[in-house]
Parts: C-alpha cells; structure tokens; sequence
C-alpha cells in the first residue's frame, strides 16, 4: 500500500498509533486504474479496427486498380479485414460482459484486472499478427518487385515492429502485475 493510502489512528485504550487503510483513497486509487485500462483498451480497440479496414481497403484497391494479380497483396487485404472483425466482435463481447451499475472496491479491482487482462491477451494476438503480415508482405514484394533489397529492408522494418511490440506488451503485463499485487493485499487484508 502506499504511504497516502494509509491513514493514522489513535487508539485510545492502548495508547498507541495504528495504521489502517483509508478506504476512500484505496477506492479511487482502483477506480482510476480501471478507467486507465478502459481508456487504453477502448484506444487499443479501435485504433486495430481502424487500422486493419483502413490498410486491408487500401492493400486491395491499390492491388486491382493496379491490375496487379499478387494473390499475397489479397490474401494479407483478406488478413487484415479478417483481423479488424476478430477485434470488432471481441471488443462487442467485451462491452456486453461489463455491468453497468456502481460496484464495490473488490468488484472494482475485478473488473479492472480483467480489463487489463484481455488487453495483454489482445497485445500478445496482435503482437503475433505481426508475423503474418511481415510475411505476407514480403511475399507481396518479392513476387511483384523481385528485389532484394526492397524484401530485405521490409523484413527489417517488420522485425523492428515486433520489437517494438514486444516493449509495449511488457508496460501492459506490469500494469496487470500491479493490479494483481493490490488485488492479494486486499485478500490478505
């Protein structure tokens, strides 16, 4: 617990100082690491919707008004539509599970950590999507520009993403940690 969390009490009969829990302050510090993970799952969501019609609608047009009959080009358009839909019916799942009526500190907590859950499982998934649409895009390239180099410098970019992505996994997996540490506080309390 942290030190504000913590409120100083008289006892009167053994006249000492105790230390409890303030109560309010321990609510709060909860509810605002809910709506935290609420807000960068919310952002999480529909940046990946967003993104995947938006790249999947451009891979595809660019592919046939360019007549180019690169089946990877396609097949990666149909990967990330495909991707949008997974998020999009996950998130409506997700939205649909919240109950919406005020709830206790432990409810809180519960809710917030299986928040921060699924938004480590959703960061695992697309970290992987990384990997097939690497692939699929230097497949893409290397059958219509047939250059190495090109190949090589997008392999390169796609393996930086994944590092990257790597990062940003761990900040969410420590943010779930620190849930699940206040969250056995709170059962040893």
């Amino acid at each position: 617990m942290d030190f504000e969390e913590l409120q100083k009490v008289w006892v009167a009969d053994s006249q000492e100082a105790v230390y409890v829990i303030n109560e309010k302050a321990l609510h709060n510090r909860i509810t605002s690491k809910k709506n935290t993970a609420l807000h960068i799952t919310n952002v999480s969501e529909l940046l990946l919707i967003i993104g995947n019609v938006s790249a999947g609608i451009f891979v595809a047009g660019v592919s046939y008004w360019n007549n180019n009959r690169n089946i990877f080009m396609y097949i990666m358009a149909a990967w990330m539509l495909l991707t949008a839909g997974y998020v999009l019916v996950n998130r409506i799942r997700r939205l649909n599970r919240q109950p919406r009526f005020d709830r206790s500190m432990q409810e809180e907590l519960q809710h917030a950590l299986a928040t921060a859950t699924y938004q480590v499982r959703l960061s695992h998934l697309m970290r992987l999507n990384v990997l097939p649409i690497g692939i699929l895009s230097v497949l893409g390239v290397w059958d219509g520009v047939k250059t190495i180099w090109f190949a090589a410098g997008i392999l390169l970019f796609f393996c930086i993403v994944y590092y990257l992505s790597g990062w940003e996994h761990n900040i969410y997996k420590r943010k779930k940690r620190e849930l699940e540490i206040l969250q056995n506080k709170l059962m040893k309390e």
